[in-house]
């Protein structure tokens, strides 16, 4: 009996740390769509979280990107990274973290001319208690995140 307890204990053992990590999507999204469909420009541009359109749309890193009018598409196409959120638009407090999470449009900080966007407005407060540190952390932690390693 004790031989299976162990043998157990080291099967879920082997399981757990020697299971290698998936990797996530590089930009996360509900439905195909970033940023559950909003428009990326419009955080820098109008300061708030703005809805986009099928009317405007740009594909970039696999996924599909919405914009509010045509010209917050051009000006994102001309230079998605200056656009995109920082950390695939995973929630960035999660991603310091360690792991990955949805997030809520109207839920976002920009540092640095970086957006970021959170889980959740109180995950938002969490995120600007240390914004420096937290950066750090997720710029270590995203890359292990985004290949899975």
């Amino acid at each position: 009996m004790r031989s299976i307890a162990q043998a157990t204990a080291l099967l879920f053992a082997v399981i757990v740390f020697v299971t290698p990590a998936h990797a996530v999507d590089p930009v996360f999204n509900v439905d195909g769509k970033a940023i559950r469909g909003y428009d990326p420009v419009a955080y820098f541009t109008q300061e708030k979280a703005v809805p986009g359109s099928g009317d405007h749309t740009f594909e970039y890193q696999g996924t599909t990107w919405q914009f509010s009018s045509a010209e917050n598409r051009e000006l994102f196409a001309a230079d998605p990274e200056k656009y995109a959120p920082a950390y695939g638009g995973y929630c960035a407090w999660a991603v310091a973290n360690n792991y990955t999470a949805s997030i809520d449009p109207d839920a976002w900080s920009i540092r640095d001319g970086k957006l970021y966007l959170h889980y959740s407005k109180v995950v938002r407060g969490r995120w600007a208690l240390d914004k420096s540190g937290n950066i750090a952390a997720a710029d270590r932690n995203w890359p292990g995140l985004r290949d899975g390693s």
